[in-house]
Protein backbone atom coordinates (compact mmCIF):
# COMPACT_ATOMS: atom_id res chain seq x y z
CA UNK A 1 0.00 0.00 0.00
CA UNK A 2 1.17 3.53 -0.65
CA UNK A 3 1.70 6.14 2.02
CA UNK A 4 -1.42 7.96 0.77
CA UNK A 5 -3.52 4.82 1.18
CA UNK A 6 -2.11 4.14 4.65
CA UNK A 7 -2.63 7.75 5.65
CA UNK A 8 -6.28 7.54 4.68
CA UNK A 9 -6.81 4.08 6.17
CA UNK A 10 -5.46 5.05 9.61
CA UNK A 11 -6.42 8.73 9.58
CA UNK A 12 -2.82 9.81 10.08
CA UNK A 13 -0.97 12.41 8.07
CA UNK A 14 1.76 11.30 5.73
CA UNK A 15 4.15 13.48 7.74
CA UNK A 16 3.22 11.56 10.90
CA UNK A 17 3.92 8.24 9.19
CA UNK A 18 7.29 9.49 7.96
CA UNK A 19 8.06 10.80 11.44
CA UNK A 20 7.20 7.46 13.07
CA UNK A 21 9.55 5.73 10.65
CA UNK A 22 12.33 8.32 11.08
CA UNK A 23 12.39 8.02 14.89
CA UNK A 24 12.30 4.24 14.84
CA UNK A 25 8.77 3.88 16.09
CA UNK A 26 7.73 2.15 12.90
CA UNK A 27 10.24 -0.45 11.73
CA UNK A 28 11.70 0.25 8.29
CA UNK A 29 9.11 0.26 5.56
CA UNK A 30 9.97 -1.45 2.28
CA UNK A 31 10.42 0.64 -0.83
CA UNK A 32 9.24 -0.20 -4.32
CA UNK A 33 11.42 0.10 -7.46
CA UNK A 34 10.54 3.79 -7.69
CA UNK A 35 11.76 4.38 -4.13
CA UNK A 36 8.28 4.97 -2.73
CA UNK A 37 7.16 3.41 0.53
CA UNK A 38 5.31 0.13 0.07
CA UNK A 39 3.48 -0.75 3.29
CA UNK A 40 2.80 -4.40 4.08
CA UNK A 41 0.18 -6.02 6.32
CA UNK A 42 2.89 -6.29 9.00
CA UNK A 43 3.46 -2.53 8.75
CA UNK A 44 -0.29 -2.01 9.13
CA UNK A 45 -0.28 -4.08 12.32
CA UNK A 46 2.50 -1.89 13.73
CA UNK A 47 0.61 1.27 12.80
CA UNK A 48 -2.55 -0.05 14.47
CA UNK A 49 -0.54 -0.87 17.60
CA UNK A 50 1.15 2.54 17.65
CA UNK A 51 -2.11 4.38 17.11
CA UNK A 52 -3.84 2.40 19.86
CA UNK A 53 -1.03 2.95 22.35
CA UNK A 54 -0.72 6.67 21.51
CA UNK A 55 -4.48 7.19 21.88
CA UNK A 56 -4.25 5.77 25.39
CA UNK A 57 -1.53 8.25 26.25
CA UNK A 58 1.62 6.15 26.05
CA UNK A 59 4.63 8.39 25.42
CA UNK A 60 6.47 8.04 22.13
CA UNK A 61 9.69 7.33 24.04
CA UNK A 62 8.12 4.26 25.66
CA UNK A 63 6.94 2.98 22.30
CA UNK A 64 10.37 3.54 20.76
CA UNK A 65 11.89 1.49 23.59
CA UNK A 66 9.30 -1.24 23.02
CA UNK A 67 10.12 -1.39 19.28
CA UNK A 68 13.85 -1.44 20.06
CA UNK A 69 13.35 -4.35 22.46
CA UNK A 70 11.11 -6.17 19.96
CA UNK A 71 13.77 -5.91 17.28
CA UNK A 72 16.31 -7.55 19.62
CA UNK A 73 14.30 -10.76 19.63
CA UNK A 74 12.83 -13.20 22.08
CA UNK A 75 15.44 -12.59 24.77
CA UNK A 76 13.65 -9.29 25.48
CA UNK A 77 10.20 -10.76 26.01
CA UNK A 78 10.37 -10.27 29.79
CA UNK A 79 11.56 -6.67 29.40
CA UNK A 80 8.74 -5.93 26.95
CA UNK A 81 6.22 -7.47 29.32
CA UNK A 82 7.53 -5.35 32.21
CA UNK A 83 7.39 -2.20 30.08
CA UNK A 84 3.79 -2.87 29.06
CA UNK A 85 2.81 -3.85 32.61
CA UNK A 86 4.15 -0.54 33.96
CA UNK A 87 2.28 1.37 31.26
CA UNK A 88 -0.90 -0.51 32.14
CA UNK A 89 -0.52 0.55 35.78
CA UNK A 90 -0.12 4.17 34.72
CA UNK A 91 -3.12 3.94 32.41
CA UNK A 92 -5.29 2.55 35.22
CA UNK A 93 -4.35 5.54 37.40
CA UNK A 94 -5.23 7.92 34.53
CA UNK A 95 -8.57 6.18 34.03
CA UNK A 96 -9.37 6.47 37.72
CA UNK A 97 -8.53 10.18 37.60
CA UNK A 98 -10.71 10.62 34.54
CA UNK A 99 -13.57 8.78 36.24
CA UNK A 100 -13.35 11.13 39.23
CA UNK A 101 -13.35 14.10 36.86
CA UNK A 102 -16.39 12.72 35.05
CA UNK A 103 -18.25 12.27 38.33
CA UNK A 104 -17.47 15.86 39.29
CA UNK A 105 -18.65 17.15 35.92
CA UNK A 106 -21.86 15.15 36.21
CA UNK A 107 -22.45 16.61 39.66
CA UNK A 108 -21.86 20.19 38.49
CA UNK A 109 -24.14 19.72 35.49
CA UNK A 110 -26.88 18.30 37.74
CA UNK A 111 -26.55 21.32 40.06
CA UNK A 112 -26.93 23.69 37.12
CA UNK A 113 -29.87 21.74 35.74
CA UNK A 114 -31.65 21.95 39.11
CA UNK A 115 -31.08 25.68 39.33
CA UNK A 116 -32.35 26.28 35.78
CA UNK A 117 -35.56 24.24 36.12
CA UNK A 118 -37.09 26.31 38.97
CA UNK A 119 -36.39 29.54 37.08
CA UNK A 120 -38.12 28.17 34.00
CA UNK A 121 -41.14 27.14 36.08
CA UNK A 122 -41.27 30.61 37.65
CA UNK A 123 -41.16 32.22 34.21
CA UNK A 124 -44.02 30.02 32.96
CA UNK A 125 -46.14 30.85 36.03
CA UNK A 126 -45.62 34.57 35.53
CA UNK A 127 -46.71 34.25 31.92
CA UNK A 128 -50.00 32.58 32.89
Amino acid sequence: MTIAEISKKFDLTQDTLRYYERIGLLPSVNRNKGGNRDYTEEDCKWIEFIKCMRSSGLPIEVLIEYVRLFQQGDETIEARKELLTEQRKQLIVKMEDMHRTLERLNYKIAVYEQSVVPKEKMLKKSED
